[in-house]
């Protein structure tokens, strides 16, 4: 039987079991480690390093967890302060995204024809330049939106950010990717 998210936080607090956390990170870490490594364009050595930070901050910080929103809501929420965080460290280096770094990785598998799967992971790889090419924040927004699919709500009550910033990045983020995928094109058959 396994135990619900109250039930382990309850125990991680009360009797610092710590058992009980390992069980939550074990369900938790791959949406964290997943959403970090889009987020910081693929580098999976530094979203890993982010992800093992969110779940050191969250153990160490359990006790703020007021459960008026989901426990993967206030991880998402520590993981984008992580990932910020690195953010405005990185700021003053500031790396030019480049395809060339994309090669060699695979999208996700799948039985589709090898022209469908190379234009897929061709956009793909677009797609994450210019999602990487984006302002941090507005990076996360997008996110949140495209890829967890989480609701504008959903969005504003995890990043802590008023609705109409929410929306405002939203529509910026969506004219901004539009802009840099413009000319994408599939390969010709």
């Amino acid at each position: 039987m396994q135990r619900s998210e109250e039930v382990l936080i309850g125990l991680a607090l009360s009797r610092q079991d710590q058992r009980a956390f390992a069980q939550l990170v074990t369900r938790h870490q791959s949406m964290v480690r997943n959403s970090l490594r889009q987020l910081c364009n693929w580098d999976e050595g530094l979203a890993d390093d982010l992800a093992q930070e969110t779940f050191i901050q969250a153990y160490q910080n359990l006790r703020q967890f007021d459960g008026r929103s989901k426990f993967s809501s206030w991880l998402y929420r520590i993981a984008y302060n992580q990932f910020l965080q690195h953010c405005r460290k990185q700021s003053s280096k500031k790396r030019a995204v480049e395809l060339e770094e994309l090669d060699g990785r695979e999208a996700d598998g799948g039985t589709v024809a090898a022209g469908e799967r190379e234009d897929d992971l061709r956009l793909q790889k677009q797609l994450a330049a210019a999602l990487a090419a984006i302002e941090p924040k507005r990076r996360c927004v997008l996110h949140l939106l495209l890829h967890r699919e989480c609701t504008q709500q959903e969005i504003s009550s995890i990043l802590q950010m008023p609705l109409g910033t929410v929306k405002t990045h939203i529509n910026r983020g969506r004219a901004e990717l539009q802009q840099k995928l413009a000319g994408w094109r599939p390969a010709a058959q």
